[in-house]
């Protein structure tokens, strides 16, 4: 299913383009009983009412596929005929002029859907003569098929808020009746699916406002197919997965958790760096995949392949796309966990040359003055220390500073080399068996340090 088919029928639906035959309605009270039945040709509908429907229409091509719009299948089984499916075909044969047949569908609807309230469902009959584009989308004026399909709408109907209006026949103010109003759709579908500029029989385009709240019960007892959980489903259920696996270490469990995420958008980037083609396959995360993830985030094994048994229990053979699992957020806290980390090695190298350099001028003030010390060294010292401290805070602004700035990562040296001016010159890059050195000469009369310590050297 492509957004650009999709986005094809939605256009669509306008005044000048829309060629809705006929439409269909019933209205059913909190009781599941119907209140009202009704059919109209579209056409004849008046301009108000025209666009009020047309409105309605619309919103079940909206949304993002995955999320609010799912492609739903029936069952292949050739030995056992699906009646749901034979039901929505002899529906879309009669063009919304059979009375028993549109009778039975709305009981299917009724007695399956989760709701409690009042709700009309209003079907939808049209034919699209699909004319031919050529491989640039230039339209040639001829058909390619007769597209057609039924669109069908489940909207809540609610009672209107109370409140006051202006009588303008009395010309007061007076409390307003309320009214039972019609809401947007929150459930709907489109059958068959419009796929690749074709009618697909095996497949329904279904429509859920809430991607939370996807009303499986309608996908299989109303229209006879396999139930799919949206994106955000699968995002939430991928994430309880993991998490549940580290129930007594709550913050082990949220950084596990960040490492997979990091690691998934790193299997993506590479993946769509390899296959640079907007029309390839999206990646489906098998056990296998899930495996790898785990391994290169430091799982345990035994809480792996419990994580592994999950997996499968929740997604069975329809596995998700590895994109429908990223979590923005997380993937954005876990680049600022870095960051601060960074930060927090950087602060502890300044800390130590703070202590190592107040070492070494206690260390000289002893041996220059054992005897005396005057105001004018004290002076020195504090400005010393002084002069320290703010360099100390600069660095750690400018550090801060360079993290946020474009949001760029600064680079985390494993060396980080500081000698005396005249030293520089006698640096070299030197191969030592097989591996690349940096060799610094140090004479007998010179001394040296690494992270503070003189043993090292």
């Amino acid at each position: 299913m492509r957004k650009k088919d999709i986005l094809e029928l939605k256009k669509r639906l306008k005044k000048d383009h829309c060629t809705f035959t006929k439409m269909c309605g019933c209205y059913v009270n909190g009781e599941k009983h119907i209140i009202l039945k009704f059919r109209e040709t579209f056409l004849n509908l008046d301009e108000d009412e025209y666009f009020k429907y047309l409105e309605i229409a619309k919103k079940v091509l909206s949304g993002t596929i995955g999320n609010n719009i799912l492609e739903l299948n029936f069952p292949t089984n050739e030995d056992l005929i699906n009646e749901k499916q034979i039901s929505l075909m002899q529906l879309k044969n009669s063009q919304l002029k059979n009375d028993a047949l549109l009778d039975d569908f709305y009981k299917f609807i009724i007695d399956s859907y989760d709701y409690t309230g009042n709700f009309l469902i209003l079907i939808f009959h049209d034919a699209y003569d699909v004319i031919t584009k050529t491989a640039d989308n230039a339209k040639i004026d001829e058909s390619e098929e007769v597209y057609e399909y039924l669109l069908c709408a489940i909207c809540p109907v609610s009672l209107s808020g109370p409140g006051l209006r202006y009588f303008e026949e009395e010309n007061k103010i007076k409390a307003r009746i309320r009214d039972w109003v019609v809401d947007a759709p929150t459930n709907g579908f489109v059958f068959p699916a419009f796929i690749d500029r074709s009618s697909d029989v095996n497949s329904i385009m279904y429509y859920t406002k809430n991607a939370k709240d996807t009303h499986p019960e309608l996908m299989e007892n109303a229209l006879g197919c396999y139930s799919k959980q949206t994106a955000t489903i699968q995002k939430e259920t991928f994430q309880s997965i993991i998490k549940d696996s580290f129930s007594a270490d709550e913050k082990k469990a949220d950084k596990i958790f960040m490492e997979v995420q990091e690691n998934l958008n790193t299997m993506i980037e590479e993946y769509n760096s390899i296959y640079d083609d907007t029309d390839c396959e999206p990646i489906t995360l098998t056990k296998k995949d899930i495996q790898n993830l785990l391994i290169d985030s430091g799982v345990p094994e035994e809480i792996t392949t419990k994580i592994e048994k999950s997996y499968v229990e929740n997604f069975g053979e329809d596995l998700p796309l590895a994109e429908n699992l990223i979590d923005p957020k997380t993937l954005k806290a876990n680049e600022q966990r870095k960051k601060e980390e960074r930060l927090e090695k950087q602060v502890e190298i300044l800390q130590t040359k703070l202590e190592q350099f107040k070492q070494e001028t206690a260390v000289d003030n002893e041996a220059n003055l054992p005897t005396e010390v005057n105001d004018d060294n004290v002076l020195l010292e504090e400005a010393s220390e002084t002069d320290l401290d703010e360099s100390l805070e600069t660095n750690l602004e400018e550090t801060q500073d360079t993290n946020s700035e474009d949001n760029k990562v600064t680079p985390n040296y494993d060396v980080i080399l500081q000698v005396k001016p005249e030293k520089i010159s006698e640096i070299k890059s030197q191969i030592i068996d097989g591996q690349k050195c940096i060799v610094i000469p140090i004479n007998e009369n010179e001394q040296a340090t690494v992270n503070g310590l003189d043993d090292l050297i």
